[in-house]
C-alpha cells in the first residue's frame, strides 16, 4: 500500500480510504489511486479488510464430490444467490473424508465465510451429531452460519439453518405410481442405507408397499452407490439371478440410466417388459428413450434458499427449517404390467 501511496502522491490513509469506498475522497484523487493500483498490480488484502468488517464474507459450499448433475444444480443455485447478495461462492469437495471436512469448515471459519453450506445426505450417528454441533457453535461464534442443504436437522436448539426437500414424499409418490398401475414386484435400487437421504427413500419404498398391501421382499431391495455403473451392475445381477420383477425404482436418475442399459442388453423393453422410475429429474431424463418418469427435486431452488436464509436470518429462530416440495413427473417409462 505504501508503494501505491508513493506512486499516486497521496498518504497511505488516503489510499486506504479510496479502496474502502466508504470515506469521502475526491474523484481526481480516487482516479490517481486506482491508476497506481492498476500500474503496480496491487491486490487488496481481503482477509485484513474482512477482519475490519468492511468486506462481505464468501459463501462456502461443501459437498462430497462435484461430478453429480444434481449437486451441480445446487452449486448453481448457491452461486446465483450469493452473487445477488454481492458475495463470492467457494466450492469444496470432501470426497467422503471427514478429516477433510473438518479442515474445510475450520478454514472457512478462519476466512470469515458468511455461511458454510453442507450439501447431501450424511451418516446420522452420534459422532456425526457431535461433530455438527461443534461446527454450528464454532461458526456461530465467528459470526458465520452452518447450513444443511438436503439433510435433516440436528436435535436440540443449535444455530443451524436447514433446507430440505420432501425426499420421503417424492419416493412414496414414485413407488405409489408403479403400484397404482398394477405392479407388485418392484426392484428397488437404493443408495447406501447408512446415508440419511438413501434411508429415507428406502423407508418410503416400504411404506408405499404397505399402503397397497404388497409384501416387502428383501431380495428386491438392493442397495448400492448412486452411479450409472452401479445401476447397471445391480440390474444385470438381478436378471442373472433370475429375480422376478416388473418394475424398477432407481434411487437416482443416474442409477436409472445404468438400469436401462442393462435391461436393453438383456433384450427387455422399457416399459413393455419392465417399467422404470428414477429420482432427481436431471436435464437428460426427458431425452432418454423412453423419456424417464422421475421425481423432480428443485435443486437450484434448494441452493438459492440455503444462501438466502443464511444471509437474511435476522428476526428468525436459531433452528430455521424449510422443506421444499418434490413432484412426480410422469413420462413414458411406465405402463401396466403384462
Amino acid at each position: 500500500m505504501r508503494d501505491v501511496a508513493a506512486k499516486a502522491g497521496v498518504s497511505v490513509a488516503t489510499v486506504s480510504r479510496a479502496l474502502a469506498g466508504n470515506y469521502p475522497v475526491s474523484a481526481a484523487t480516487r482516479d490517481r489511486v486506482m491508476a497506481a493500483v492498476e500500474s503496480l498490480h496491487y491486490v487488496v488484502n481481503v482477509h485484513a479488510k474482512a477482519l475490519a468488517g468492511r468486506v462481505a464474507g464468501p459463501i462456502a459450499l461443501v459437498l462430497r464430490d462435484i461430478t453429480g448433475p444434481s449437486l451441480a444444480h445446487v452449486a448453481s443455485g448457491v452461486e446465483q444467490e450469493a452473487a445477488a447478495h454481492g458475495r463470492l461462492s467457494l466450492v469444496c469437495a470432501t470426497h467422503d473424508d471427514q478429516d477433510r471436512e473438518d479442515d474445510l469448515v475450520q478454514l472457512m471459519r478462519e476466512q470469515h465465510a458468511a455461511a458454510v453450506v453442507l450439501v447431501g445426505g450424511a451418516v446420522l450417528d452420534d459422532a456425526y451429531h457431535r461433530r455438527m454441533a461443534e461446527y454450528a457453535r464454532a461458526l456461530d461464534a465467528a459470526g458465520s452460519r452452518l447450513v444443511f442443504c438436503g439433510r435433516p436437522p440436528l436435535p436440540g436448539n443449535l444455530p443451524v439453518t436447514v433446507v430440505e426437500y420432501d425426499n420421503r414424499g417424492g419416493a412414496f409418490q414414485a413407488v405409489d405410481h408403479l403400484l397404482g398401475v398394477g405392479h407388485r414386484r418392484v426392484l428397488f435400487l437404493g443408495g447406501d442405507p447408512l446415508m440419511s437421504s438413501a434411508e429415507q427413500r428406502r423407508t418410503s419404498y416400504r411404506h408405499a408397499l404397505r399402503a397397497h398391501d404388497v409384501p416387502y421382499v428383501e431380495e428386491l431391495d438392493v442397495p448400492g452407490s448412486y452411479t450409472r455403473a452401479s445401476g447397471y451392475q445391480r440390474t444385470r445381477a438381478a436378471l442373472q439371478k433370475g429375480l422376478e420383477f416388473t418394475a424398477i425404482f432407481a434411487g437416482t436418475d443416474m442409477v436409472a440410466v445404468g438400469a436401462l442399459t442393462a435391461l436393453r442388453e438383456a433384450g427387455l423393453d422399457v416399459p413393455g417388459d419392465v417399467s422404470l422410475v428414477g429420482f432427481d429429474d436431471v436435464p437428460f431424463a426427458a431425452d432418454l428413450a423412453p423419456a424417464l418418469t422421475t421425481v423432480r427435486v428443485p435443486y437450484e431452488e434448494l441452493g438459492r434458499t440455503a444462501v438466502r436464509l443464511a444471509l437474511e436470518r435476522e428476526n428468525r429462530p436459531a433452528d430455521d427449517h424449510v422443506v421444499l416440495s418434490t413432484q412426480l413427473v410422469i413420462r413414458q417409462s411406465v405402463c401396466p404390467p403384462r
